[in-house]
């Protein structure tokens, strides 16, 4: 892959983040990654950084990439598809990242044979440990599955799954993170009541995450073991779980899930 050319048609957060992280990776040389935005002194500023080609022409990037990645939102895909269509040749694969879009509208609004897998990634993408699913569509070859896994897991993990699951992993990944901010942010306020400064409590509460998931992945237990591994008769762990457990939290969680997952149905529709 380090031969072939990757445009990126968006050069937002994800974009960008994406761009940073198969550089990195050594995925691509930066000569051969492209990238095309409306915003052309941000794409200024990615060509300083990281000896990219940049254009404020989507169809300059086309033409000269084997590999297409569609970071632009769901609203402006629709344009963005009809403008490209000559372009997009069945030779090019085309990803697309933008949330709750089916493989049909791509299939549908380009040439026959088009090639397009999608991806739902999520936003810590930009600290290279996003959570991805990747879903590949009828002309999809299996070759381009590996590209496509090897791309996103440049940024993170990425697990192939069927499209019928997309919207899941909207609702668990894609929407993920930010159901976790608010659980940082609210154990770093119960560690403020009890006298700590704000600084060293977040520093703890976000490590404290981390090192949580680090072992469900690392040592592939089941996290209600690892509960157990820490929840001692009668001491201060298994309190605290009592207090989630009537707060209703793993209600909380799934219901933020289902909802999300739902509302990716929605947009999927439109």
């Amino acid at each position: 892959m380090t031969d072939q050319k990757i445009g990126f048609i968006g050069a937002g957060k994800m974009g960008s983040a994406l761009m940073q992280g198969i550089i990195k990776a050594g995925i691509v040389k930066p000569e051969n990654v492209g990238a095309s935005d409306v915003y052309e002194p941000f794409l200024k500023e990615l060509q300083a950084k990281l000896g990219i080609r940049v254009s404020t022409d989507n169809a300059d990037i086309v033409r000269d990439s084997d590999i297409l990645i569609l970071a632009v939102k769901p609203q402006t895909l629709g344009s963005v598809l009809a403008n490209l269509k000559k372009d997009i040749t069945s030779e090019k694969l085309v990803i697309s990242i933008a949330a709750g879009v089916p493989l049909s509208t791509y299939e549908d609004a380009l040439l026959e044979g088009t090639r397009v897998v999608r991806v739902m990634p999520n936003i810590a993408a930009t600290v290279s440990e996003a959570a991805s699913g990747i879903a590949p569509g009828k002309n999809a070859t299996q070759d381009d599955v590996k590209a496509a896994l090897k791309i996103f897991s440049a940024v993170g993990t990425a697990v192939q799954l069927p499209e019928s699951l997309m919207d899941a992993v909207t609702g668990l990944s894609g929407s993920g993170p930010a159901f976790i901010f608010p659980v940082i942010e609210a154990m770093a306020d119960g560690a403020v009541l009890e006298g700590m400064d704000r600084k060293s409590a977040l520093t703890l509460a976000a490590q404290t995450v981390l090192g949580a998931a680090k072992m469900v992945l690392e040592t592939g237990m089941h996290p209600g073991e690892l509960k157990d591994m820490v929840t001692s008769p009668a001491g201060t762990t298994i309190q605290g779980v009592h207090a989630l457990e009537e707060a209703g939290i793993r209600a909380a969680f799934m219901n933020a899930v289902i909802r999300a997952s739902e509302r990716s149905k929605e947009l999927g529709k439109k």
